[in-house]
């Protein structure tokens, strides 16, 4: 497989810099969404670099801080869970891959998005599906996103431990709903996820 088959195709047609961006935590019930947008040097590739969801937590973790080092620029954006409540979560999923491509320190000219959606950017680029498991750029900032959203969802564990979400993250796990049924919602939850869950309660 060719990592770099997208960023060498782009580089390729006369682009300087091309930026892989994705976002971790669009299913939870709670926490914010993740969105990261990475541009790495021409050419290169990280070992062991990968869509973030076949790595293990260690391997991430250590990787994290790897493709922050070595990226010619990187940013991450957290969209909390009253914004994904206000607009929805494919909005504010949009809003965060905008926010985090305009605010890089090196400005992109094209950018690889992973999905089918195309967010609100005076750049051009293309969409890829599954694009973490295609394209370096794009795995990078997969794992940037995974990473500080877990951290996040650890910290809110100490914050809310009735919902321990440092076993779940806030994903919609039978643990995790049980312990909805049993305490209703905390601040962090996405009111408009749970409608259903609380419902049936």
């Amino acid at each position: 497989m060719d990592w770099l088959e997208f960023e060498n195709k782009a580089y390729n047609e006369g682009y300087n810099y091309v930026c892989g961006v994705d976002e971790a935590g669009r299913g939870p019930l709670a926490g914010p969404v993740c969105v990261s947008a990475v541009i790495l040097p021409k050419n290169m590739i990280i070992d062991g670099v990968n869509d973030s969801k076949k790595l293990s937590e260690k391997k991430r973790e250590e990787l994290f801080d790897v493709i922050k080092s070595k990226a010619l620029a990187y940013s991450i954006v957290l969209v909390d869970e009253k914004t994904i409540d206000k607009i929805n979560i494919l909005q504010a999923t949009m809003q965060g891959m905008k926010q985090a491509v305009e605010t890089l320190s090196i400005k992109p000219d094209y950018v690889l998005i992973d999905g089918n959606r195309m967010p609100d950017l005076n750049i051009k680029g293309e969409t890829i599906v599954k694009g973490d498991a295609k394209s370096i750029s794009v795995a990078s900032a997969s794992i940037l996103a995974k990473v500080t959203r877990d951290r996040f969802m650890f910290e809110m564990a100490k914050k809310y431990p009735n919902y321990q979400f440092e076993k779940h993250k806030g994903y919609g796990t039978k643990l995790h709903k049980e312990l909805l049924i049993k305490y209703g919602a905390c601040e962090i939850h996405r009111k408009t996820f749970l409608t259903k869950i609380l419902k049936e309660s």
